[in-house]
Protein backbone atom coordinates (compact mmCIF):
# COMPACT_ATOMS: atom_id res chain seq x y z
CA UNK A 1 0.00 0.00 0.00
CA UNK A 2 1.26 3.67 -0.68
CA UNK A 3 1.11 6.43 1.44
CA UNK A 4 1.21 10.36 1.15
CA UNK A 5 2.61 12.38 3.65
CA UNK A 6 1.60 15.68 2.96
CA UNK A 7 4.04 17.67 5.68
CA UNK A 8 6.62 20.64 6.13
CA UNK A 9 8.63 19.65 8.96
CA UNK A 10 11.26 17.72 7.34
CA UNK A 11 12.12 15.77 10.63
CA UNK A 12 8.90 14.82 11.49
CA UNK A 13 8.24 13.48 7.73
CA UNK A 14 11.20 11.89 7.70
CA UNK A 15 10.66 10.10 11.06
CA UNK A 16 7.09 9.44 10.06
CA UNK A 17 8.55 8.00 6.38
CA UNK A 18 11.18 6.12 8.31
CA UNK A 19 8.51 4.18 10.85
CA UNK A 20 5.78 3.81 8.19
CA UNK A 21 8.44 2.07 5.78
CA UNK A 22 9.85 0.03 8.73
CA UNK A 23 5.95 -1.28 8.60
CA UNK A 24 6.13 -2.45 5.27
CA UNK A 25 4.18 0.40 3.66
CA UNK A 26 5.46 2.41 0.51
CA UNK A 27 5.45 6.05 1.58
CA UNK A 28 6.38 9.52 -0.15
CA UNK A 29 6.97 12.63 1.27
CA UNK A 30 6.06 16.67 0.02
CA UNK A 31 6.27 19.80 1.40
CA UNK A 32 3.75 21.92 -0.20
CA UNK A 33 0.00 21.75 -1.11
CA UNK A 34 0.83 22.30 -4.28
CA UNK A 35 3.15 19.47 -4.71
CA UNK A 36 0.64 17.23 -3.20
CA UNK A 37 -2.18 18.42 -5.24
CA UNK A 38 0.66 17.64 -8.68
CA UNK A 39 1.30 14.07 -7.13
CA UNK A 40 -2.19 13.39 -6.85
CA UNK A 41 -3.58 13.80 -10.04
CA UNK A 42 -0.61 11.87 -11.27
CA UNK A 43 -0.50 8.92 -9.12
CA UNK A 44 -3.58 7.43 -6.43
CA UNK A 45 -2.52 6.55 -2.78
CA UNK A 46 -4.23 4.10 0.13
CA UNK A 47 -3.60 7.08 2.26
CA UNK A 48 -3.10 10.64 2.74
CA UNK A 49 -1.18 12.08 6.02
CA UNK A 50 -2.31 15.56 5.62
CA UNK A 51 -0.45 18.54 7.75
CA UNK A 52 -2.87 21.89 7.56
CA UNK A 53 -0.25 24.20 8.41
CA UNK A 54 1.55 24.43 4.91
CA UNK A 55 3.81 27.05 3.80
CA UNK A 56 1.88 27.65 0.53
CA UNK A 57 -2.11 26.80 0.65
CA UNK A 58 -3.78 25.01 3.43
CA UNK A 59 -4.37 21.40 3.83
CA UNK A 60 -7.95 22.35 4.01
CA UNK A 61 -7.62 23.80 0.38
CA UNK A 62 -5.66 20.47 -0.71
CA UNK A 63 -8.92 18.79 0.61
CA UNK A 64 -10.85 20.21 -1.08
CA UNK A 65 -9.33 20.17 -4.46
CA UNK A 66 -8.13 16.79 -4.55
CA UNK A 67 -10.10 14.07 -6.53
CA UNK A 68 -10.77 11.86 -3.47
CA UNK A 69 -12.52 9.25 -6.11
CA UNK A 70 -8.82 8.24 -7.55
CA UNK A 71 -7.28 8.50 -3.49
CA UNK A 72 -8.07 6.21 -0.23
CA UNK A 73 -8.37 7.72 2.97
CA UNK A 74 -6.86 10.85 4.58
CA UNK A 75 -5.18 11.18 8.18
CA UNK A 76 -5.46 14.90 8.98
CA UNK A 77 -2.38 15.77 10.92
CA UNK A 78 -2.02 18.90 12.76
CA UNK A 79 -0.93 21.36 15.34
CA UNK A 80 -5.06 22.70 15.16
CA UNK A 81 -6.70 21.61 18.37
CA UNK A 82 -9.77 23.59 17.77
CA UNK A 83 -13.56 22.12 17.63
CA UNK A 84 -13.92 24.27 14.34
CA UNK A 85 -11.07 23.08 12.27
CA UNK A 86 -11.77 19.44 13.01
CA UNK A 87 -15.39 19.43 12.21
CA UNK A 88 -14.13 21.37 8.82
CA UNK A 89 -11.52 18.65 7.91
CA UNK A 90 -13.82 15.92 8.89
CA UNK A 91 -16.60 17.83 6.70
CA UNK A 92 -14.34 18.32 3.75
CA UNK A 93 -14.11 14.52 3.77
CA UNK A 94 -11.47 13.54 5.81
CA UNK A 95 -11.53 9.93 7.85
CA UNK A 96 -9.43 11.23 11.06
CA UNK A 97 -7.88 13.79 12.49
CA UNK A 98 -4.86 13.83 15.07
CA UNK A 99 -3.31 16.44 17.28
CA UNK A 100 0.57 17.35 17.17
CA UNK A 101 2.10 15.96 19.24
CA UNK A 102 1.06 12.76 18.88
CA UNK A 103 2.49 8.74 20.24
CA UNK A 104 3.94 7.15 17.00
CA UNK A 105 2.19 3.80 18.05
CA UNK A 106 -0.79 5.29 18.12
CA UNK A 107 -0.75 7.04 14.52
CA UNK A 108 0.88 3.47 13.22
CA UNK A 109 -2.51 2.20 14.73
CA UNK A 110 -4.87 4.77 13.50
CA UNK A 111 -2.96 4.08 9.94
CA UNK A 112 -3.64 0.79 9.82
CA UNK A 113 -7.11 1.16 11.17
CA UNK A 114 -7.76 3.27 8.12
CA UNK A 115 -6.19 1.00 5.55
CA UNK A 116 -8.32 -1.29 6.64
CA UNK A 117 -11.59 0.30 6.29
CA UNK A 118 -10.24 1.35 2.49
CA UNK A 119 -9.85 -2.56 1.80
CA UNK A 120 -13.16 -2.86 3.04
CA UNK A 121 -14.62 -0.62 1.12
CA UNK A 122 -13.67 -2.50 -2.20
CA UNK A 123 -15.61 -5.27 -3.22
CA UNK A 124 -13.30 -8.49 -0.94
CA UNK A 125 -13.77 -11.57 -3.30
CA UNK A 126 -14.03 -10.73 -7.44
CA UNK A 127 -15.14 -13.82 -9.62
CA UNK A 128 -14.73 -13.84 -13.56
CA UNK A 129 -14.89 -16.81 -15.47
CA UNK A 130 -13.18 -19.78 -13.29
CA UNK A 131 -10.75 -17.28 -11.94
CA UNK A 132 -11.48 -16.41 -7.95
CA UNK A 133 -10.06 -13.41 -5.95
CA UNK A 134 -9.93 -12.54 -2.36
CA UNK A 135 -8.38 -9.23 -2.51
CA UNK A 136 -8.00 -8.87 1.77
CA UNK A 137 -6.93 -11.88 1.56
CA UNK A 138 -4.37 -11.28 -1.06
CA UNK A 139 -5.20 -15.04 -2.53
CA UNK A 140 -6.39 -16.27 -6.33
CA UNK A 141 -7.11 -19.25 -7.83
CA UNK A 142 -8.84 -21.36 -10.96
CA UNK A 143 -11.25 -23.85 -9.58
CA UNK A 144 -9.41 -25.76 -7.10
CA UNK A 145 -5.84 -24.49 -7.97
CA UNK A 146 -4.32 -21.64 -6.48
CA UNK A 147 -2.42 -19.49 -8.52
CA UNK A 148 1.15 -18.65 -7.60
CA UNK A 149 1.53 -14.48 -8.49
CA UNK A 150 5.00 -12.45 -7.59
CA UNK A 151 3.99 -9.34 -5.45
CA UNK A 152 3.78 -7.12 -8.64
CA UNK A 153 1.68 -9.32 -10.51
CA UNK A 154 -1.04 -9.43 -7.95
CA UNK A 155 -1.04 -5.91 -8.18
CA UNK A 156 -1.33 -5.57 -12.09
CA UNK A 157 -4.35 -8.07 -11.62
CA UNK A 158 -6.08 -6.53 -9.16
CA UNK A 159 -6.29 -3.06 -11.04
CA UNK A 160 -7.41 -4.77 -14.27
CA UNK A 161 -9.87 -6.56 -12.05
CA UNK A 162 -11.40 -3.29 -10.98
CA UNK A 163 -12.43 -2.30 -13.96
CA UNK A 164 -13.28 -5.27 -16.02
CA UNK A 165 -14.02 -4.37 -19.11
CA UNK A 166 -12.73 -0.65 -19.00
CA UNK A 167 -9.33 -0.04 -20.35
CA UNK A 168 -6.72 0.33 -17.81
CA UNK A 169 -3.38 2.71 -18.71
CA UNK A 170 -0.05 1.02 -18.60
CA UNK A 171 1.02 4.22 -16.78
CA UNK A 172 -2.17 4.02 -14.43
CA UNK A 173 -0.37 0.19 -13.51
CA UNK A 174 2.76 1.40 -13.22
CA UNK A 175 1.64 3.93 -10.71
CA UNK A 176 -0.12 1.22 -8.59
CA UNK A 177 2.70 -1.31 -8.49
CA UNK A 178 5.99 0.79 -8.53
CA UNK A 179 8.14 1.03 -5.56
CA UNK A 180 9.64 4.85 -5.22
CA UNK A 181 12.97 4.13 -4.78
CA UNK A 182 12.54 1.53 -7.70
CA UNK A 183 10.94 2.69 -10.86
CA UNK A 184 9.85 0.44 -13.67
CA UNK A 185 11.18 0.24 -17.20
CA UNK A 186 9.08 0.83 -20.18
CA UNK A 187 8.57 -2.82 -20.98
CA UNK A 188 7.70 -4.15 -17.41
CA UNK A 189 4.18 -3.89 -17.28
CA UNK A 190 4.30 -6.24 -20.70
CA UNK A 191 6.38 -8.62 -19.27
CA UNK A 192 3.76 -8.81 -15.91
CA UNK A 193 0.94 -8.91 -18.61
CA UNK A 194 2.10 -11.82 -20.21
CA UNK A 195 3.09 -13.88 -17.23
CA UNK A 196 -0.49 -13.26 -15.89
CA UNK A 197 -1.93 -14.80 -19.11
CA UNK A 198 0.21 -17.30 -18.79
CA UNK A 199 -0.98 -18.24 -15.49
CA UNK A 200 -4.67 -17.24 -16.21
CA UNK A 201 -4.70 -20.16 -19.15
CA UNK A 202 -8.07 -22.60 -18.11
CA UNK A 203 -10.12 -19.92 -16.21
CA UNK A 204 -11.43 -18.45 -19.70
CA UNK A 205 -10.28 -14.93 -18.69
CA UNK A 206 -8.71 -13.02 -21.32
CA UNK A 207 -6.61 -9.99 -20.88
CA UNK A 208 -6.52 -7.71 -24.11
CA UNK A 209 -3.93 -5.44 -25.40
CA UNK A 210 -5.23 -2.70 -26.78
CA UNK A 211 -2.39 -0.59 -28.42
CA UNK A 212 -1.51 2.61 -27.77
CA UNK A 213 -4.56 2.54 -24.64
CA UNK A 214 -3.66 -0.33 -22.33
CA UNK A 215 -4.93 -3.63 -21.29
CA UNK A 216 -8.69 -4.68 -20.32
CA UNK A 217 -9.67 -8.26 -18.87
CA UNK A 218 -12.40 -9.21 -20.78
CA UNK A 219 -15.57 -11.71 -19.17
CA UNK A 220 -15.76 -14.81 -21.06
CA UNK A 221 -18.53 -15.09 -23.48
CA UNK A 222 -21.63 -16.87 -22.98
Amino acid sequence: MKILIVEDDLPLAEGLSGALRTAGYEVEHVATGSDALAVCKARSFSLIVLDLGLPDISGFDVLSKIERSRQGGVLILTALDGVDERVRGLDLGADDYMIKPFALAELEARVRALLRRVEAGDDSRVQVGKLCVDIVGKRAWIGEETLDLTAREWGVLVQLLRRVGLVVSKQQLQNAIQNWDELLSDNAIEVYVSRLRSKLQGSGVTIRTLRGFGYMIEEPKG
